[in-house]
Parts: C-alpha cells; sequence; structure tokens
C-alpha cells in the first residue's frame, strides 16, 4: 500500500497516492490560521473566539477554494485519460501488466524519495528560507543535486533490475508471454522515476518561493499526452487488442513511450516557471554540514513508512493480477489490478480536490507555529480542519457510494472494456468509499505530526494499518471467488483506515496536548448522522427511478445518467437540510462562501 506522499495526477497508480502539495500564497494563509486560537464550534456558540474562529475558517475555505479549482481541471483531465486508457484495454489480463508496469516507477519513486520530499524537506525547506541570508536558495540547490543523483542512479538499477520488478509485484500465475509483456511495459516506463522526483522538486521549489498555480496545472499537460497515446493506440490496434491478450512490439512502444513522454513534459514544463521565479539551480556538492543531514535523519522514518506501506502494496498487487488470470481461467467478469486501480482513481478524487487543497493551505502555517512552540495552536488548527475537511467529504463519500456503479459505467464502459467490467469497477469503488471519512481524517492527522517533525509516529501507526488490512484481506480473498477477490482487497484497507485513524488521533493528541476532541467528535457525529440520513434517501430515490422511471440503462448511458444526476442532487440537498437541523457550522461556512462568490460574480 502506497504512503501518502506523492507526485502527480497518476493517482490511480497506487492504492493511497499523494497529489503533490500545492500551497497557496504565503501571507493570507498565515493570517487565517494562525490566529485562531480555537476551532470553530457551533453556531448556537456565538462568542466573540467563535466568530473569530469561523472568519478564520472562511479564510482556509477562501485560500483552499483556490487550489481546488487548479485541481479540478487537473484530476478531470485525469479521469479523461483513464476512460481513454481503458477504452483502448479495457479490465483484462493485458491491461493488468500494463497497469503493473505504469505503477512501478511511482511506486518506486515513493519508496526511494518521494515520501521524505513532502514529509520532511517542506518544513526544513520553509524553515531554512526563514532563517537562512540567502532565502534557503543554497539549500534548494543542495537538495536538488542530491536527489538528482539518487533519482537518476535509482531509474538506471530499476530499468536493468525490471524482470526482477516483475517477478516481485505480479502474479506466480503469469505465463511466460503476460510476465514478458508486464518487463516490456516496466522497460519502457521506469525511467519516469527520475522525471517523477525533477517535478517533485520543481514543484516544492516553486511553492517555497510563492509560485503555486503552475505545478496544479503541469499534470494536465501529461494526461493530454497520455490521452493521445491511447487514442493513437485505439487507431493502430483496435479494441480486440486487449481482449486476445497480445500485442505486437509496435503497439507496446506506443502505450510505453507515450506514457512516459507524458511524464517528463510534466516535470519540465515548470523550468521556464522557475526561472521567472528568480531561481538559478547551481549545482553543489557540499552536501555535509548545511542541513541535509536533520532533514535526512527525519527521513529515516519516512523511508520506513514507505518500505512497510509498499511492502503491503506487493501483497496486493501480486494478489489482484492473480484474480484476473483466475477471472480468465473460469470464464467470470475479468477483474484485477486495474480494476482495483480505476475503483481507486474514483475513490481519490473527493480527497484529491477536497481535503489535499485544504491541507496544502494548512501546512505551511502549520509548520511555522510549530516551530514557534505553540503546539496548542497546532493541535486547535489540526482539529479544525479535520471538522472542516469532513463536513464536504462525508456528502461525497455517501454520494459515490450509491453512484459507483452508474458512474463507473459512464466512464469506463466504452471501447474494449465492456459495461460489466465497468460497473464491476464502481460496486468496488462503492466497497472503499466505506473508508473515505477515515482515510481522508488520517491524512489531516499525519500533517500533524510532520508540521513538529515527528516522523515515527506516522511510521509506526503505518504498521498497524498495513497489518489490520491484510490481515482481514488475505483470508477474506481466499474465501471468496470471481469479482468478490477485489472486494475483499477493497474492504481490508478500509478496515485499515479506520484503525490508523483511530490511533493517529490518540498519539496526536497526546502529542500536541490535544486536538479540540471534544467538538470535533460531535461535530463528526453530526456530520455522520446527516451523511447517514442522505444515504438512505438516496438508496430510495435509486430504487424507485429503476424500478419506475429509467429502468436499469443496459443498452444505453441516458438513463444511468439520469438515475446519478437525480441521486446526488437528492443526496447533498438531503444532507444540507440535515446540517441545517443539526447545526453543523462548518457546512454553514462552507455554504455561506459559495453564496457569496455567486452574487459576487452575478
Amino acid at each position: 500500500m502506497n504512503s501518502r506522499s506523492g507526485h502527480s495526477d497518476d493517482s490511480e497508480k497506487s492504492p493511497i497516492a499523494d497529489p503533490n502539495l500545492v500551497v497557496a500564497p504565503e501571507g493570507p494563509i498565515e493570517a487565517a490560521i494562525a490566529p485562531s486560537v480555537e476551532p470553530v464550534r457551533l453556531a448556537s456558540e456565538d462568542t466573540e473566539v467563535d466568530q473569530q474562529a469561523r472568519a478564520d475558517t472562511r479564510g482556509l475555505i477562501g485560500s483552499s477554494a483556490v487550489m481546488a479549482a487548479g485541481t479540478v481541471a487537473s484530476r478531470v483531465t485525469g479521469v479523461l485519460r483513464d476512460v481513454a486508457l481503458t477504452a483502448a484495454l479495457g479490465f483484462y489480463v493485458v491491461s493488468d501488466a500494463y497497469s503493473l508496469g505504469n505503477t512501478m516507477p511511482n511506486v518506486l519513486y515513493i519508496l526511494v524519495i518521494g515520501g521524505a520530499l513532502n514529509a520532511v524537506f517542506i518544513p526544513q525547506l520553509v524553515r531554512k528560507m526563514k532563517d537562512d541570508a540567502d532565502g534557503g536558495a543554497a539549500y534548494a540547490d543542495r537538495l536538488l543535486t542530491l536527489a538528482g543523483v539518487v533519482l537518476l542512479t535509482f531509474s538506471v538499477l530499476a530499468v536493468l533490475l525490471a524482470p526482477l520488478l516483475v517477478d516481485l509485484y505480479a502474479t506466480a500465475s503469469y505465463d511466460d508471454s503476460q510476465r514478458a509483456l508486464a518487463t516490456a511495459f516496466a522497460r519502457l516506463c521506469l525511467p519516469q522515476i527520475f522525471f517523477y522526483g525533477i517535478y517533485a522538486l520543481f514543484t516544492q521549489v516553486l511553492n517555497s518561493r510563492g509560485r503555486f498555480g503552475a505545478p496544479m496545472f503541469a499534470p494536465i499537460l501529461n494526461n493530454v499526452i497520455a490521452i493521445a497515446t491511447f487514442l493513437f493506440f485505439l487507431v493502430i490496434a483496435g479494441t480486440a487488442a486487449a481482449a486476445d491478450g497480445e500485442l505486437t512490439t509496435d503497439q507496446i512502444l506506443i502505450l510505453g513511450i507515450g506514457t512516459t513522454l507524458g511524464v517528463a513534459a510534466q516535470a519540465f514544463v515548470l523550468l521556464p516557471v522557475l526561472l521567472r521565479s528568480g531561481y538559478r539551480w547551481r549545482p553543489r556538492f557540499d552536501w555535509r554540514g548545511h542541513g541535509l543531514g536533520k532533514a535526512g535523519h527525519l527521513a529515516v522514518w519516512t523511508l520506513l513508512l514507505v518500505v512497510i506501506n509498499q511492502a503491503g502494496y506487493v501483497v496486493i498487487t501480486r494478489l489482484a493480477t492473480l484474480a484476473n488470470v483466475n477471472a480468465s481461467l473460469d470464464g467470470s467478469t475479468p477483474a484485477g489490478l486495474t480494476t482495483y486501480q480505476k475503483a481507486h482513481l474514483v475513490f481519490m478524487l473527493p480527497h484529491s480536490v477536497i481535503t489535499v487543497s485544504i491541507v496544502t493551505a494548512l501546512l505551511p502555517a502549520l509548520s511555522r507555529v510549530a516551530h514557534a512552540g505553540r503546539l496548542k495552536q497546532v493541535g486547535a488548527d489540526v482539529g479544525g480542519a479535520m471538522r472542516l475537511v469532513a463536513a464536504l467529504i462525508v456528502p461525497v463519500g455517501a454520494v459515490l457510494m450509491i453512484t459507483g456503479p452508474g458512474i463507473a459505467r459512464l466512464l469506463f464502459g466504452y471501447g474494449a472494456a465492456t459495461p460489466e467490467q465497468a460497473e464491476l469497477t464502481g460496486t468496488i469503488t462503492s466497497v472503499f468509499m466505506l473508508g473515505l471519512v477515515p482515510f481522508t481524517l488520517f491524512y489531516v492527522l499525519f500533517r500533524g505530526f510532520y508540521a513538529v517533525e515527528d516522523t515515527r509516529t506516522p511510521f509506526l501507526v503505518s504498521v498497524i494499518m498495513n497489518v489490520v488490512a491484510l490481515a482481514v484481506a488475505i483470508p477474506l480473498f481466499y474465501a471468496v471467488s470471481g469479482p468478490a477477490q477485489i472486494a475483499a482487497l477493497a474492504f481490508g484497507y478500509v478496515c485499515g483506515f479506520w484503525a490508523t485513524f483511530i490511533v493517529s488521533w490518540i498519539l496526536l493528541a497526546r502529542r500536541l496536548g490535544g486536538v479540540d476532541s471534544g467538538n470535533t467528535i460531535r461535530a463528526l457525529l453530526r456530520m455522520l448522522i446527516a451523511g447517514f440520513v442522505a444515504l438512505a434517501v438516496m438508496f430510495g430515490t435509486q430504487a424507485f427511478l429503476v424500478s419506475y422511471v429509467t429502468g436499469g440503462g443496459a443498452e444505453s448511458p441516458w438513463p444511468i445518467l439520469v438515475n446519478v444526476v437525480v441521486v446526488s442532487a437528492v443526496g447533498l440537498l438531503i444532507y444540507l437540510a440535515a446540517a441545517w437541523a443539526l447545526r453543523i457550522a462548518e457546512v454553514s461556512e462552507v455554504m455561506g462562501l459559495v453564496r457569496r462568490k455567486v452574487l459576487r460574480r452575478s
């Protein structure tokens, strides 16, 4: 299982991927968060402190909304990329071979350096900009040089060791041709490790210098190139190639080279922005005695965290690829690694747009407040961020739990993919949604640990997550057959998410002297009640539509689209009504911001 650190819009490549942290302009965010001595309470407690806290929350919401706009544009093209991919390759074993080869660069990048960059080097870079006379430029030079050397060396080694890596991640049930296909894709895609790292490094330097837009939009270029690659493949090979199970050398080259070119473009499109920001990279090899040692010490625990998560991910990929081999042998609906990843992609969308945007705005301010020794302030800000994130995530999770199969049919039921394969992917998405709230909230809690430079505790908690997840998933996998095996893998991680969330909350509260747990628990309970009411009404609405209005929509996408739109609208309205009745202040803040923006534009 992947740690929550990462870099690009390719969040579907790993079970837990971390989009790059993109930070809003420095001044407004610190002003919005730093004064919030107490987080937002209930609307009825209308004290002066509460009014100030709600004003602080509105500032965080506004800044996060700007970043969310860029994230949405990137995610939309990312979804279109996956639509094109499934149209080209479907959910067959060939698609699993491509997904495996294209996943490994992402996984190995995070394993080598990605987790350390986001968890450790961002806070260090912020401190160096504040404390060093050159504004942290020399530190950035050394960081880029050291990381670049590590990334290039590791990329070359990975390409040379591609067959061994495929044997590690793929099921032993692959025959020679399936293993050779996965190895070919891996060799073409593994150079992406270097480009992912360069993109992440450029992003961190730009963020630290107050440039935030370009890193959010750079993945769009990657997605456009990938979409063009898959469409070109469709023109050359048609939709039958994937189902037949064999690709020609030219077809493999089209997919592998096109995918890697997209990642390279994503990285190097940031070079002009770096130059305009005033930063000129100068190679520096004097790495000793300049703060990198401290960062490296902190990064050790982050590296161990990633190793633990990747050990879990190895088990998942081997089981998921085995599931598709089993499906091809028994004639059931194909479902394997690609099915798992596409379901996880939809699962990640609300987290990527909502949680990452909010927490990205919060993280630099948290680091500054922690650096000043104001741990109570850090705890209050983490508690407020948890409530704000949950207010948005709960209704989205409820909607996707009901509409997941329909949305998957609309997105992935074309070309080489059959409607049955796509709907099955949506069912797996619905299983994942059971863990959306704990997953997104332990992401917030982890950022609290990182703000105080505690990377050891997230490692220990991640051990618990993987132990729980695999302890549930593996027995379930072998106890069921057919597509239910992929559902078993998803449900295992849902259990792991809940365990991680609870343990992280307890440990961070002890570390900071509290995270306003009383207010947060009460708010979360109200939100979950509102979400459950919306879920029940949506379930009834969908049953009524299918029975009396639209039918199953087996032949046409339009009835499915009507079902998804109507059910989603009903669910959101019911949630808002329940939130109003339960006096959930964070929901009121969000709605107030939306109303003000609409009125201003009108």
